[in-house]
């Protein structure tokens, strides 16, 4: 048995280490957490200390004695998680839960797992920091709080099955607010003029007008003024000009370019970090530090010397913006830095390229631009005409990267040829084209997370989570809208004339942008209204500030608790008890055929519009609205064409045929058959004959393609592709095959390879019972019983599993039967 037992929080993390350390030496995961509080109750003695109960949940109870065992025969365990709060936390949980001896226990940390950090940890060994683990207490307890407390509330006043959360709902109110601007945004029209010019040699350059006309009338007259004018150089000036790099990623700037430059969202970005940090290719990824050790710069310097030249090396330190940005010794970094690319997945790569370019470009030189600035006078007004240019005269980190931007209007300069003051210009054409101002852009993931670090709420860890998590809830999703054609004016002064032009553009497109959802709006509304104090962005900086400060050993955690909870929980009985409802209802006018109110809220079933009161004499009518329209901003007219349907269309086949709008989209009834509309079809717009082509496209789809063991098989198009239906299965067929010829051949190939898959996938099958293991993704098994489904952990070895053992599982999975106060009091009378 190994003298030493080193703990850390993943498998892959454990393989990584044990490379490093000796025969002396065994490495185990704990597969994160041990220990969390319980998930049916709140967990934490609000009425005392706020003391949390921790407990270990059953999928980790195999796990906690297999450790336990492996410590009772160490002589000493190594606790070695990550080196934050979290990771102090999961150490702490360990000591406690496995009761180690503390003479017999040392903690280490290091942010690279490589031969010579892990030796060097082992040398400088350290207790438990708990100032970190409160930290960390801190935050789980009062999101804890929060979301425990305030869930409840929504259930109560808005819609079951919601959740409020102290970061997610901050999130969900920056993008609510952000719609509303651009909602509430009215577009200005103002012309821009500007020109082309060729000088002696016949060089094209543009430039522009330094002002802005309000009307079409005014361009005009302006362009009118050039016909016949002579043009020169009136000024030239040069300046010489500096570009810096950025500096090295933080989880935050990491997560912001991979967005930019690679179209990862902020979870895949960190997926694929850990990856490669627990690969030992990169510094740990969780961090708000810009810093870079001695060693790193040095590092560096050797490659930029070898690969560029002394010119190209500057060496230089970062300084943190960020207050809390205390924890993490360094940036992430590549741990070799002479390793450019390394052989990993794919996406990973890419990653790791991206943090290479950016490492070793922060200590390079500054690029030296020379920017020229060009004055053009016109020989029949004042009005002068500017060009600006730049030219590169070293390229210095450019050469290696260059930062992105989340500016979509950003012009980059480009070069002017050779010009002199007092040189006649000729000038090919003058514009004056209609631009109208901009709403504020919508957010994406990357400048989400910008605005939250911005604002100082949540912390790089929080990021990833809290994008999932709002996105997950339904209160925000992914604009799928690619934006609409506007109309704009374009004037051409050229040949002597002015040409009158209308051309058009896309604007609104929300493809990829975060976008609330009526439920978001909602929700937000909610909140806002009655507990502006928790969804307060200040407040919500200032509990991160006070977690920094209980990190550093300078505020008591539970007093914190004990001052946030005291105004907190009254607020939230008064809220239960005196709140009205909320169903972001808005009346939209008065059914002038009925005299009735038209209205429109949030239902049971979604977002409906409501032909009536529950005052009036008859019942009021409901009719959804469509997957594309909001609570907020559906007219009047709409509403009520929502009323036109269903819309009967005849018969076919003997089956009459309607078009309607359901939860999931417009579709069309035929029989008992539905048909969904394709995207962007107005359900009312729909007649006969297209309905019915429809209904002959779905018929030919679900049509019997061919026949296997007396079974019909058909085909279809689904999310991940196209797909065989055969006794109930569906197949994916992949590229190898031709989908749209597929032979008997293919068919049988298809359905026996999945049969085949199916039988290897299955380690136990008790048939009466009704019960089976199967192999699940990533190295776990899964217990199946009709709809149930509990997932194993990586440690249980499901083939020793038994049928009690299953039931066990399974049981512990069902949710436990409510037994009503009535019920509980007929009891006490018997």
């Amino acid at each position: 048995m190994a003298k030493n037992l080193v703990i850390v929080e993943s498998p892959a993390k454990a393989k990584t280490i044990e490379k490093f350390l000796g025969k002396d030496f065994k490495v185990a995961s704990s597969f994160g957490h041990i220990a969390d509080l319980p998930s049916k109750e709140l967990g934490v003695n609000v009425d005392g200390d706020f003391k949390p109960k921790y407990i270990v949940s059953s999928d980790k109870k195999a796990v906690v004695k297999k450790l336990k065992d492996l410590a009772k025969d160490a002589e000493m365990v190594w606790l070695a998680s990550d080196e934050d709060r979290e990771g102090e936390a999961i150490a702490w949980h360990l000591a406690e839960t496995l009761k180690l001896d503390k003479e017999r226990t040392k903690r280490i940390v290091f942010h690279e797992i490589t031969k010579s950090a892990i030796q060097k940890a082992i040398e400088n060994p350290r207790g438990i920091d708990y100032n970190l683990v409160n930290a960390q207490q801190a935050r789980r307890v009062l999101d804890r709080l929060v979301g425990y407390e305030l869930s409840p509330v929504l259930w109560r006043k808005v819609k079951g099955g919601l959740s409020a959360g102290r970061v997610q709902s901050v999130s969900v109110r920056l993008i609510v607010e952000r719609e509303r601007e651009i909602q509430d945004f009215t577009p200005v029209a103002a012309y821009k003029v500007a020109a082309e010019f060729a000088n002696v040699d016949g060089k094209v350059f543009k430039a522009s007008l330094g002002k802005t006309f309000s009307s079409k009338e005014e361009a005009q007259t302006f362009l009118e003024k050039n016909i016949g004018a002579a043009f020169e150089v009136a000024d030239l000036t040069k300046k010489p000009a500096k570009k810096s790099p950025a500096a090295p990623f933080t989880t935050s700037t990491l997560q912001q370019e991979a967005s930019r430059k690679l179209y990862y969202n902020v979870s895949r970005t960190m997926m694929l970090a850990q990856r490669l940090y627990e690969a030992g290719l990169i510094t740990y990824m969780r961090t708000d530090s810009v810093n870079l050790s001695e060693e790193a710069k040095n590092a560096a310097k050797a490659v930029i010397v070898d690969a560029y030249g002394q010119a190209y090396s500057k060496p230089r330190n970062f300084s943190n913006k960020s207050k809390g940005a205390q924890e993490a010794h360094e940036a992430i970094r590549p741990t070799d830095m002479s390793r450019q690319t390394v052989a990993v997945e794919r996406d990973q790569a890419r990653l790791y390229e991206m943090i290479w370019k950016r490492t070793i470009a922060s200590q390079m030189s500054e690029a030296q631009l020379e920017k020229t600035t060009v004055k053009i006078n016109a020989s029949k007004h004042d009005e002068q005409f500017t060009a600006n240019g730049e030219v590169l005269k070293f390229e210095g980190f450019l050469k290696v990267y260059l930062e992105g931007t989340d500016d979509e209007e950003e012009e980059q300069e480009g070069m002017l040829p050779a010009l002199k003051v007092g040189e006649a210009l000729t000038n090919n054409f003058i514009t004056a084209t209609e631009r109208f101002t901009r709403p504020p852009y919508r957010y994406t993931e990357a400048s989400l997370v910008k605005k939250l670090e911005e604002l100082g709420i949540g912390r790089p860890s929080t990021y990833a989570p809290t994008i999932s998590t709002i996105q997950n809830r339904g209160y925000v999703e992914k604009g799928v809208i690619e934006g609409v054609e506007r109309k704009y004016t374009q004037l051409i002064l050229e040949e002597g004339g002015v040409v009158d032009k209308t051309l058009s553009e896309k604007i609104g497109s929300d493809k990829g942008k975060l976008v609330p959802t009526d439920i978001g709006m909602i929700v937000n509304d909610f909140l806002v209204s009655n507990f502006e104090n928790i969804l307060d962005y200040n407040f919500t900086a200032k509990v991160e500030q006070d977690f920094d400060e209980i990190a550093s050993g300078e505020e008591d955690w539970t007093k914190m608790m004990k001052d946030f909870y005291k105004k907190f929980h009254p607020q939230v009985e008064d809220v239960q008890e005196n709140a009205d409802r909320e169903t972001g209802e808005r009346i939209l006018g008065t059914d002038s055929a009925t005299g009735k109110q038209v209205s429109v809220r949030l239902g049971k079933f979604g977002p409906m519009v409501q032909l009536g009161t529950v005052d009036d004499e008859e019942k009021p009518q409901f009719a959804s609205l469509g997957p594309e329209q909001q609570l907020n901003t559906i007219t009047f007219e709409e509403a009520m064409d929502l009323f036109k349907l269903p819309k009967a269309l005849g018969t076919y086949e003997g089956q009459a045929v309607e078009v309607n709008n359901g939860r999931f989209g417009p579709y069309v009834k035929f029989g008992k058959s539905f048909v969904s509309l394709p995207k962007g079809v107005d359900p009312l717009s729909v007649e006969m004959d297209q309905a019915v082509e429809l209904i002959k496209e779905k018929q030919k789809a679900d049509a019997p393609i061919a026949s296997y063991k007396n079974m019909d098989v058909t085909k279809g198009k689904g999310r991940f592709g196209p797909f065989i239906k055969w006794n109930g299965m569906f197949i994916n067929v992949n590229k190898k095959y031709d989908f749209d010829n597929l032979s008997q051949s293919d068919i049988e190939s298809l359905i026996e390879d999945k049969l085949q898959k199916e039988r290897e996938k299955l380690i136990h099958h008790w048939e009466d019972e009704g019960i089976r293991v199967e192999k699940a993704r990533w190295g776990r098994s899964v217990i199946i019983k009709g709809k149930t489904k509990v997932e194993l952990g990586k440690d249980v070895d499901a083939t020793k599993i038994t049928l009690d053992k299953a039931k066990e599982y399974l049981e512990a999975k069902a949710p436990k039967k409510k037994t009503t106060e009535k019920k509980k009091t007929s009891a006490k009378k018997k």
